[in-house]
Order: C-alpha cells, then structure tokens, then sequence
C-alpha cells in the first residue's frame, strides 16, 4: 500500500469516474486503473462497484476513503513540518469565502497578501457555509472566511473581526427619522432580506423581536445581493440591514439612509476557519495578519454585541 494508490482512491471517489480522477492526478487511465486494483487484491477486497454507473463505493469502500483521507493529510503534514523548519510560505492553497463577505473583503486584502507572500499559489472559491463545511471535511479546501460560530468539531475557527449590522432605512420610512435604532424596533415583515442560503439572513432574523408570518405583507422578495436590496429599498418597498463594510462603497446619498443601533450594536463574528488537521498552517496565521491589520482601521466600533444566528447555511 503506499500513498500515491490511497490518492488514486481519493480522486476516482470524489469524481465517479477512473478517466476523469486520472485526470485530476495527472496520470493515465489503465495507470490509474491498475494500481487501485493492485491496492484491492492486496487488501482482498473491493473498494469500488464497477457495475454502477457512475461509479461507487462499497460499504468497505466508504471505510477505507475515510482513513485514506486521513492518512493523505497526516503524511502531507511532513512536508508542512519541512516548511515551517525552513521559514517557507508558499505553495498552492484553496480558500473559501461566503457571498456576503467576498466582495467586500476580498479587495482589502488580496493585493497585500499576494505582495507579502508571491510564492503563495491562492485559489479562491465563493461558497456558502454549508458547502464550506463539506469541503473543508472533504480536504478540497484548505481554509475559508465565513460567519462564525459554526459550532463543527472538526473545524477550528480564528476570529478576524466583528462586523456591526448596519441599517439601510430610505426616506420617508418609520425608521428614517431617528438617529440610532433599537434591535426591537425591527419588523421582519418590513425587512427586505437575502434568499435562502445565506448565514446573513439568519442573523437578521435573529436579531429582530419576532417571526412574523410573511403572508401578511403585500409582497415579500428575498434576493441574492445586497446591490438588489438597495435599489428595492429605494423605491420604498420596505428597510434592509447591510454588513457594516459594504456600506463603505455606497455613494453619499446612499450613506444619508444609514441608521447605525444604539450601542451595544449587533454585530456578526467573522472567522479564518480550517480543519482541526490544522495543514498549511504558516499560510492560515499570514492570511489572518495581513487580513486582521486591513480590517482594524476599517471597523473600529465598541461594545459591539455579537450576534450567534444560525450558521448552518
């Protein structure tokens, strides 16, 4: 058995198919072929039920993949070991970042990040929380940025900042009036929130007083940007509440419908997260002091009030 045959098993179980995984490795298919069926003769057993279409795994298969991916990470944590020895931060890393957090983040951080650390390879991936949590579990992603806590026990989570709820109320709304808002003062059924599938949308609903059957409104939208929302808003359908970094790019007279609440402010905890293999390491703690220094001066809010939604989205 050696590692190379538990990587061949990894690919042809993610992909279904022995072409494609042999893709994936950078070998040839009867290559590929051959040395999963050396690995199941010596163990005498199958791993894969090459009767199915796609392809899948037997019951002992599915045991096997579980500790190969094990063995995978253990052995690919010596050369982190190498790594850290020598002071080097470089290689390929696959991060993961939620949508309400991308396209805000993302620009503060990367060009610093990439000049700091050239020999760092990033592949970034926008993903909900929920196929965050697969991948990472998975080992197809090496990190991610999402809202936090998640609450998982094999993932490790290293806050960055909190991130205040920030009130977008246009003129003419029983809100706009007021200088500070209160977290009682919402009305779900007023609120113009993202779709299903967002983590944003389940702190909204956490912090306002109560769960209104929607029904009662004479319309009720749900989208997939905060972009979308603000034009609704603007055209007097209803308040929505926004990340308090995206409302950084918001034109100054979009900034005259901002209401911030009264202290101490709802606030959503954004954390690094990563497997508790804890791979790559030297990568996830420069990702997390380049990102901690750029965010800082952007969020400088206290007695801020974390808010715990539910993250399973």
């Amino acid at each position: 058995m050696t590692i190379t045959q538990l990587h061949y098993v990894l690919a042809v179980a993610e992909y279904q198919n022995f072409t494609k995984a042999a893709q994936k490795v950078f070998v040839t298919q009867p290559t590929l072929s051959m040395q999963i069926q050396k690995l199941e003769e010596e163990l005498e057993v199958q791993i894969f039920d090459r009767t199915k279409k796609p392809i899948e795994l037997t019951e002992v298969g599915k045991k096997i993949v579980t500790q190969a991916r094990n063995i995978v990470n253990e052995s690919d944590r010596i050369q982190d070991i190498v790594h850290q020895q020598k002071g080097f931060i470089g290689g390929e890393f696959k991060l993961g970042i939620i949508p309400t957090i991308m396209p805000t983040l993302l620009p503060m951080f990367l060009t610093n990040f990439i000049k700091k650390y050239p020999k760092v390879k990033l592949k970034i991936e926008e993903l909900n929380t929920e196929a965050i949590i697969e991948r990472l579990q998975d080992g197809h992603l090496d990190a991610a940025i999402a809202a936090t806590p998640l609450e998982q026990e094999n993932i490790k989570e290293k806050p960055l900042y909190y991130e205040p709820f920030v009130a977008y109320t246009p003129p003419g709304h029983r809100l706009s009036k007021k200088d500070k808002i209160k977290p009682e003062e919402l009305e779900v059924d007023d609120i113009l929130l993202l779709e299903d599938g967002h983590c944003f949308k389940e702190g909204i609903l956490n912090i306002c007083k109560s769960h209104q059957n929607t029904e009662k409104s004479s319309f009720h939208l749900e989208s997939g940007s905060f972009e979308t929302l603000i034009k609704l808003s603007n055209e007097g359908l209803g308040m929505t509440l926004l990340p308090y970094l995206h409302t950084l790019d918001l034109s100054e007279k979009e900034n005259k419908n901002l209401r911030m609440f009264e202290e101490p402010s709802p606030a959503r905890e954004v954390s690094l997260i990563y497997h508790k293999s804890e791979l790559k390491m030297q990568i996830i703690e420069a990702l997390q002091e380049i990102i901690s220094g750029v965010v800082r001066g952007a969020v400088t809010f206290q007695n801020i009030k974390i808010i715990s939604p539910l993250q399973k989205k």
